[in-house]
């Protein structure tokens, strides 16, 4: 995964992790937003319309083994899974290609992002750092989801604890380009559905949780074997949006089936892999393409930087 040359998104890139851990702490050997997770392995299988709509490896091959990573939001490691910050909650898919060759899939919880560009969001996380309890009415942060309509959306948005990572929708929110032989281009929006059901805790129910809750309730799971879900892909229409993350495509559009993803078991040395592998928002793979929305380069910067910062620490 190469390090960002143009100096913006190299700035951009590098004043969203400065002001993730102004307001979750500096956490050296952490992401700076999704700290907290867990990674395990697993199969992809194509379905046959993948393999119509993409010429990419994984959607061509019988099976592809995957790596998974499940997290809270939020860049504090010990976040309790009953906090109500830690949602959005993120699932991450690595296609294991080869060797140091790979694509990913990155979605959290919620159909929706609160800015359109990197330095949208630096001016957010800004808001939230200095709307602290002593702060004039009305704060920064209510200024800016005043001004900002999608952010405001995105804060306001119900975002209920799931009784599981493994009964959690997920929404890959950039969109990109399926390619397919004849050179033909569909623009999608992947989503990941569970086969178990969605099913979500409330308040009362989340009060006698364990801070670690859904990972041990992971690993409970596994012992009676893998669960699977739906990858699927919202398929865009003529004059739809594909660069702007804040404008969400109607319901009504077409969603096809890509394949079953099948998470089996817990990585061994969980924190060690956890702490290397560095997710790629972006494709890198013939058969996908990166849409133009901005924000991809942005978080493929974020990532890279703070995967390296992470790794030295």
């Amino acid at each position: 995964m190469p390090n960002p040359t143009d100096p913006k998104i190299l700035e951009t890139s590098n004043g969203l992790i400065a002001g993730f851990r102004t307001v979750f702490g500096n956490h050296p050997g952490f992401r700076p937003a999704h700290a907290k997770g867990i990674l395990l392995s697993g199969s992809f299988t194509p379905s046959a319309t993948a393999k119509e709509l993409s010429t990419a490896p994984h959607f061509n091959a019988p099976t592809t083994p995957i790596w998974v990573r499940y997290s809270n939001s939020t860049g504090i490691p010990n976040i309790p899974d009953f906090d109500g910050n830690a949602d959005p909650r993120g699932m991450a898919i690595r296609f294991i290609l080869g060797e140091h060759k790979h694509t990913d899939i990155i979605s959290h919880s919620i159909d929706a992002f609160p800015t359109r560009t990197g330095e949208e969001f630096i001016g957010f996380l800004k808001a939230v750092a200095e709307s602290g309890p002593d702060a004039a009415h009305p704060t920064p942060i209510e200024q800016f989801l005043g001004a900002n309509p999608a952010a405001l959306a995105f804060v306001t948005a119900p975002k209920p604890a799931p009784s599981s990572y493994a009964r959690q929708r997920y929404f890959a929110v950039n969109a990109f380009k399926l390619v397919d032989a004849s050179g033909k281009g569909t623009f999608i929006r992947y989503r990941l559905l569970p086969d178990l059901g969605i099913d979500t805790l409330d308040e009362a129910s989340l009060k006698d949780k364990d801070p670690d809750f859904l990972q041990q309730e992971l690993g409970a799971r596994l012992k009676s074997g893998p669960f699977t879900f739906k990858l699927l892909a919202q398929v865009a229409e003529e004059g739809d949006v594909t660069d702007d993350v804040t404008i969400r495509w109607p319901e009504s559009r077409k969603l096809v089936e890509l394949g079953s993803v099948k998470v089996e078991a817990i990585l061994e040395d969980n924190a060690k892999e956890q702490k290397q592998i560095i997710f790629d928002p972006i494709p890198r793979v013939a058969g996908v393409e990166p849409s133009a929305d901005p924000l991809l380069e942005i978080r493929a910067g974020v990532y890279v930087i703070g995967g390296k910062q992470r790794r030295a620490a």
